[in-house]
């Protein structure tokens, strides 16, 4: 199935959240239809119009935006020097709130796709009354756990591409924080630093992404703009275990299941995904009662999602 057609937006602008940061945001659908907001991965990839394919035009008021630091939004990640101290969760979690008063927006759908289903977690948690359900896919908790996986124990799966990954650091912080490490290479204003570091990094994600056959690495990554950016934020959420201290009980988002308790939702996940492995969507699926979880044939994206996500974003119209 290839899901809905891809309307374009009838409303946008840029929203100033404070901090001196100013998003970039878009509205499509029927004006007055059921609210949904969907919330991209990365963190840093920006917000992908193909998404609205989940979702029917003439049912929902589709809204998207680009999270701090990428896409259209400033200041960008990818600007030479960049200053990330107000680019934290709970800071893209008030960023959530804004948009939604200033949409007049009393409760919605939160639609989150691998960070973007962290973030929607996180969301949904601290903010439980305002949303009418969630439908997650490629399913990440950026837990300490997870992180550890993506920059360490996943290397045993692809031991040449992670030899290379950690060759891109200092020798002397190989066996530390592999994030952190890239993080401060990132920081560095000079382009003979961060251009290698970033291209090292996305080199890696590109690697672990899936174990499925016909596998293709992402054209994203051919910007040296793009990766720059992309890499920095990704290494600044992981490097602190996406900044959930504050959000969930020991920044687990799986403990706090119990805050998703009224709030139903579909969780939607591949078998073949290496990147962010099944157990951790069984676990939350487990924790979390008023869960579906809905396992495709494929690795962390691709077309096999769009009929169960469309099935998904149906049901909750009708809700």
């Amino acid at each position: 199935m290839d899901g809905y057609p891809v309307g374009e937006p009838h409303d946008g602008g840029m929203l100033d959240v404070g901090d001196g940061h100013r998003l970039a945001w878009t509205v499509s659908g029927r004006p007055d239809g059921v609210p949904a907001v969907l919330l991209h991965g990365g963190p840093g990839s920006g917000a992908d119009p193909a998404w609205r394919r989940f979702l029917d035009p003439d049912r929902y008021r589709i809204v998207q935006h680009d999270q701090r630091g990428c896409g259209r939004s400033t200041p960008s990640a990818a600007d030479p020097v960049w200053d990330p101290a107000t680019v934290t969760t709970p800071h893209l979690l008030a960023d959530l709130d804004r948009l939604r008063e200033h949409l007049r927006v009393e409760r919605w759908l939160v639609l989150g796709g691998s960070w973007g289903s962290t973030l929607a977690l996180a969301h949904a948690q601290t903010r439980p009354e305002r949303v009418r359900g969630l439908v997650l896919f490629a399913v990440a908790t950026t837990s300490r756990r997870e992180v550890e996986w993506l920059t360490r124990d996943v290397g045993r799966v692809f031991p040449r591409e992670h030899e290379a990954f950690r060759a891109a650091v200092p020798a002397a912080e190989r066996d530390g924080d592999p994030a952190a490490a890239y993080a401060r290479l990132l920081a560095s204003p000079d382009p003979a630093v961060h251009g290698p570091a970033a291209a090292a990094w996305c080199a890696w994600e590109d690697a672990h992404v899936s174990l499925a056959p016909g596998h293709r690495p992402s054209r994203r990554f051919a910007d040296p703009r793009f990766r720059l950016g992309f890499a920095r934020l990704v290494t600044r959420f992981w490097a602190h275990a996406g900044f959930l201290d504050d959000v969930a009980p020991d920044g687990d988002l799986v403990a706090g299941a119990h805050r998703l308790a009224g709030v139903p939702g579909v969780l939607v996940h591949g078998r073949h995904d290496v990147s962010s492995p099944l157990e951790t969507a069984w676990r939350l699926h487990r924790a979390w009662p008023g869960s579906d979880l809905v396992v495709v044939d494929a690795g962390h994206g691709g077309d096999a999602f769009t009929a169960p996500l469309v099935a998904a974003t149906d049901r909750f119209a009708e809700s």
